[in-house]
């Protein structure tokens, strides 16, 4: 069955075809940037071939998915002769809400409750709705599954999710914590519990996606307890441009001293804020390690504030469940920066951790971090969204217990 994954922006699209058979298999894969300007394109890639880029105007998501479409039928680029060899497509949805503590079927119901998260992810849901509505458009008879990024920290419990402010916030505009990534957060710490012989209901886990957007969960006995990212993307770790934890005094400060609105202090913390404001150099951890080689005081400061900040969220995880038996790095910064790990996982032998240097020079696979006798492992899990999207997708069309 070929399932087809779509991760709509608000300016581009995202998309895979995996084909579900035995084990998944990744047919085809691309992006469509830059959509409602007269500069769109579209890069479009299918293992072991050259990318093959595609550039115009896309004035709107339906016309994107056509061309997108269109591509994976061209008959020198493409990967299918028709898309009726589509059985289904999976769409990333950012904001679920409370309604969705699953991946769901999406319904004329499903459609009206992504909508009223529209308020809590004005910047995602209204794009990820849009791609379920253009499919629905061009392929009106393909079942369709939303999979969200806020489902799996729904185990949270009341006083790990609440803010300590008036209840009626919460009651009036369900103003709590729901935390994202967790499609992810889900996908390696299964993946590292069968790739170690270990049962994920048995032990607590500390999953670290460490990116441009950052965020570290708590898993006890394969639920999620706590996680770092909170009614937004904003809160929790440091990242590359948005600030992470700060003290709600600051933001008001500036706002006053700086004579900034609403609009221009959300800017601020979430767009010129984190390694960038830091630094001063770059959003990208490649770019301000090599700044801070060069001595550049600031990026080194930017790289020592992010490992120290993931450190502090591991230490408190680790108390909060009780202790811990598996740390997983994953996302771009977690798989395939040995410096940002080794900055993070040095120094933490009290609570277990026996970090092995040598080991550490790795990137973008699978590895163990730790001595062999340690305590507490530690490891790369590359995550892999797309492939859960798809698995999530087939598993709900099909009704099977598929797993991999």
């Amino acid at each position: 069955m070929k399932i087809l994954v779509l991760n709509c922006g608000s300016s581009s699209i995202k998309y895979q075809l995996i084909e579900i058979l035995d084990q998944p298999v990744l047919i085809a894969k691309g992006l469509l940037d830059r959509i409602g300007l007269s500069s769109s394109e579209l890069t479009h890639q299918v293992p072991g071939r050259e990318k093959y880029k595609v550039a115009g105007e896309v004035s709107d998501h339906q016309i994107g998915i056509n061309l997108i479409l269109k591509t994976l039928k061209d008959p020198v680029h493409g990967v299918i002769s028709d898309e009726k060899e589509i059985a289904a497509v999976g769409h990333r949805v950012a904001h679920g809400g409370e309604n969705f503590k699953a991946s769901a079927l999406i319904t004329p119901k499903v459609k009206v409750d992504i909508e009223k998260c529209i308020e809590l992810a004005p910047l995602h849901n209204p794009a990820n709705l849009k791609g379920i509505l253009s499919i629905e458009a061009i392929l009106p008879d393909i079942p369709q599954v939303a999979i969200f990024d806020t489902s799996f920290h729904q185990t949270m419990p009341p006083y790990s999710y609440l803010y300590a402010i008036p209840y009626e916030y919460y009651e009036k505009y369900r103003v709590r914590r729901y935390g994202f990534h967790g499609t992810s957060h889900k996908y390696v710490a299964q993946k590292a519990c069968r790739f170690l012989g270990l049962d994920m209901q048995q032990i607590n886990i500390i999953t670290c996606h460490l990116g441009n957007g950052s965020s570290i969960a708590a898993i006890s006995k394969g639920n999620s307890v706590d996680t770092s990212m909170g009614f937004t993307p904003l809160e929790g770790l440091m990242m590359g441009t948005r600030s992470g934890d700060v003290d709600l005094g600051v933001l008001l400060f500036i706002a006053e001293k700086e004579n900034l609105s609403i609009a221009d202090t959300n800017a601020m913390f979430n767009k010129k804020s984190g390694v960038f404001g830091i630094s001063g150099v770059s959003f990208d951890m490649r770019d301000v390690e090599q700044a801070a080689a060069n001595g550049n005081h600031r990026a080194e400061l930017a790289l020592q504030m992010y490992a120290y900040r993931v450190k502090k969220y591991i230490g408190a995880y680790t108390a909060a469940m009780g202790g811990v038996d598996l740390i997983i790095m994953t996302g771009g910064i977690g798989e395939n920066d040995p410096d940002t790990r080794r900055r993070i996982l040095e120094g933490m032998e009290y609570a277990g951790i026996q970090f092995n240097p040598e080991r550490n020079n790795v990137r973008g696979k699978e590895a163990i971090l730790t001595r062999p006798g340690s305590p507490v492992i530690t490891m790369i899990m590359p995550t892999n969204e797309e492939l859960v999207i798809a698995i999530d997708t087939f598993k709900i069309v099909t009704q099977s217990d598929y797993n991999i």
